[in-house]
């Protein structure tokens, strides 16, 4: 089989689950005639119909809440938010309604909310965040990151069988940038809950995910070749839940620690793994735990203030540099 994108192995693995069962349906702005924002959805609507493959207005609160309700009733739906900025939108109706839902009135409710998020690409303020701080404090729901082309379709295929909301993060700049062979005839699903090793190390553990798995595993390239130590990348692949035995694991084995997250600092994701760090195996560790993160503002359209503001891999050599030195 040919190398596919990122892009193309999310397209698979939503289109196989659609040929598997018929109560999964795609429902946003765009998603039908015009294919979605980025085309992922292309071509679904000529093959699977309107009934399955559709066409909204602009309302994501209305969208996740009928989505919602279609769940309720053994369906399956996928939404897409045509960039995951404005899941704001409908952030009433994902954390008071759907992450409740089972624990209110034992209601399944089986729905992906999907769509591009990050930077990097030149979008501005609107079209660049990572609003994955903004549900990670909510119980009920899940979190997926993927940052390779495998996982890209295999925890999409995932969370479309999983009982349970899921927020799946699709970083836009890895859509057409990475490429991979996922063979013939394989059924790929990643499960939810479980971080991978993405490199090796015994001196220095990178927690990270999405994008920043990318620019941490080139700065551990960087040091390995420069300084010659061994810096071991922990890619989370998901947030909710988090795989905590993965993250204690490589504490113990390297005994420190940078966490790397392109959302902005305060509030962020790396404060809630550092505690969980701190309250489990502090005494591991040889150093304090660093974060590299964007900075507290909004991301910027011009390409050098956004170079600025979001992390780049000299950022984190120097972080990581400092703390092999500690």
């Amino acid at each position: 089989m040919a190398e596919v994108t990122y892009l193309e192995a999310l397209r698979q693995g939503l289109w196989e689950e659609m040929e598997r069962d018929e109560e999964v349906f795609l429902l946003g702005e765009d998603v039908g005639r015009y294919g979605g924002a980025f085309k992922v959805t292309e071509g679904f609507q000529d093959r699977f119909g309107e009934r399955r493959v559709i066409d909204t207005p602009i309302s994501e609160a209305a969208i996740v809440g009928a989505a919602a309700g279609a769940a309720h009733m053994g369906m399956r739906p996928v939404v897409e938010m045509q960039f995951m900025d404005f899941i704001a939108c409908a952030y009433d109706m994902l954390t008071n309604y759907v992450a409740t839902a089972r624990y209110r009135a034992g209601l399944s409710t089986p729905i992906v909310v999907r769509g591009p998020s990050g930077g990097y690409v030149r979008g501005g303020p609107f079209h660049s965040q990572n609003p994955e701080a903004g549900f990670f404090h909510t119980p009920g729901l899940k979190l997926v990151c993927p940052a390779t082309v495998r996982d890209a379709k295999g925890l999409i295929k995932a969370a479309i069988r999983d009982d349970d909301p899921v927020i799946y993060f699709e970083h836009k700049y890895l859509y057409r940038r990475l490429k991979d062979d996922l063979g013939e005839d394989e059924e790929i699903i990643t499960p939810i809950g479980k971080a991978r090793i993405a490199r090796e190390g015994t001196d220095l553990t990178i927690i990270t995910w999405s994008a920043m798995v990318w620019k941490s595993l080139d700065a551990a390239q960087t040091i390995e070749k420069e300084d010659g130590a061994s810096v071991e990348v922990l890619d989370l692949r998901t947030l909710l839940p988090m795989d905590d035995d993965a993250i204690m694991a490589s504490v113990r084995k390297t005994n420190k620690v940078l966490i790397v997250h392109e959302d902005s600092r305060t509030g962020g994701v790396a404060g809630e793994i550092t505690a969980r760090i701190n309250e489990t195996a502090f005494e591991w560790l040889d150093g304090p735990i660093m974060r590299v993160t964007a900075h507290d503002t909004p991301v910027p359209y011009a390409p050098t203030l956004e170079d600025c503001v979001l992390p780049q891999t000299e950022d984190i050599v120097r972080s990581a540099r400092w703390l092999l030195a500690y």
